[in-house]
């Protein structure tokens, strides 16, 4: 069972999966700090406000001894948009890299057709032919 599961392991398939996915962890990063750091802000000019701290109130709040509101409940509804860009622009680099990869496979060329033998008219006026004879 451990040399199967050796064998399983190391197929380049495997493996190439492991990798994709580490790399698109990293590459999720990179997005999120784009997305909170650029376009966030971008964003949050036209709305004039921080675009993560967009959100709607849905329930009062009480203050309590230190002046702090308790209880307040809101629909944070900028955070789910800046996730909702993050998605798009991965699923958009993504597209752009399974492209590629498509493109730079090479073509595989079909297959020679088989030889066109006699068909099956000429077969059979060579049998009419050869029993004539």
């Amino acid at each position: 069972m451990l040399k199967e599961f050796k064998e399983f392991a190391m197929k380049g398939n495997l493996i190439d999966i492991a990798v994709g996915f580490v790399m698109g962890a990293a590459f999720k990063e990179v997005v999120t700090a784009f997305t909170g750091g650029i376009v966030s802000p971008l964003i949050g000019m036209i709305f004039d406000s921080d675009f993560k701290a967009l959100r709607y109130q849905l329930k009062e709040g009480t203050l309590n001894e230190a002046g702090e509101t308790v209880g307040a409940v809101f629909l944070e509804y900028g955070t789910f948009l800046t996730n909702v860009i993050d998605f798009i622009i991965v699923a958009f680099v993504m597209f752009l890299v399974v492209k590629g990869v498509n493109k730079m496979k090479k073509k595989e060329e079909p297959a020679p057709e088989a030889p066109a033998g006699p068909s099956e008219i000429d077969l059979l006026k060579e049998i009419r032919d050869s029993l004539k004879k």
